[in-house]
């Protein structure tokens, strides 16, 4: 479709597809909404676009990768794209603050800056849908499950933790915020997971999550537990 208030994302991804794969294409772009509806019902489908090739119907964008043997994401499938997403982020972030600050890419404050910043980050992606994340939280947090308010309260106990933590501020409360939240946090993953064999997922990067609930949640929390113990026996001592 290429009307006046809408240009269609997959028309336009599927015609670049088909010329990367060296197919001659014959466009017929529709410019008016009736032409629209008069398609859909003849070809009794929902979407368009339409593909076809060599007078076979494929059907639309997800058909064609398909039949070009390109990676579809089916709905509902888990994927920890997101989280590799963010953590490798953090890590170059982390890299490049240390270089800027110290003239080296590897520190042990590089280490402290890649956790703090990962907190921060998944703390913004809590925060986006508060609510959605709550929601998805209740389905194994020890404590939320027990006060619903704490649903509510993690994301910027985290955000806030990992951003004093990168400013090396007040970590008398950022530490213990971050011991808190992290052990409750393992030990409502490890029960959820190793012990009740439960199949769910983790609300780490927002209440929309695709991420299985498993490894990477164990490890975020346990990472956070580390830094905590970490940065208050540096503040101590």
């Amino acid at each position: 479709m290429t009307l006046p208030d809408h240009t269609c994302p997959s028309g336009l991804k599927a015609r670049d597809l088909l010329r990367r794969e060296g197919y001659a294409i014959d466009d017929r772009p529709f410019l008016e909404r009736p032409e629209v509806d008069a398609f859909k019902r003849r070809w009794n489908v929902e979407t368009t676009p339409q593909i076809w090739i060599d007078g076979e119907r494929v059907g639309g964008y997800q058909a064609l990768r398909e039949r070009l043997g390109k990676p579809v994401r089916q709905k509902g499938e888990t994927s920890y794209r997101p989280v590799i997403a963010i953590f490798a982020v953090c890590a170059l972030l982390a890299a490049a603050t240390t270089w800027w600050a110290a003239g080296t890419l590897l520190s042990v404050r590089t280490a402290e800056l890649f956790v703090a910043f990962a907190m921060s980050v998944l703390g913004i992606q809590k925060l986006q849908d508060i609510e959605s994340f709550s929601t998805m939280f209740l389905n194994y947090d020890l404590l939320a499950r027990r006060w619903v308010p704490y649903g509510y309260v993690y994301p910027f106990i985290e955000t806030g933790a990992g951003i004093l933590m990168v400013a090396g501020a007040l970590i008398w409360v950022a530490a213990p915020l971050a011991l808190f939240a992290g052990t409750i946090g393992a030990i409502s993953v490890f029960k959820a997971v190793y012990l009740d064999k439960r199949e769910l997922k983790c609300a780490c990067v927002g209440g929309n999550s695709n991420v299985p609930l498993g490894f990477v949640s164990l490890s975020e929390n346990l990472a956070m537990i580390g830094m905590a113990l970490w940065m208050g026996a540096r503040a101590l001592f």
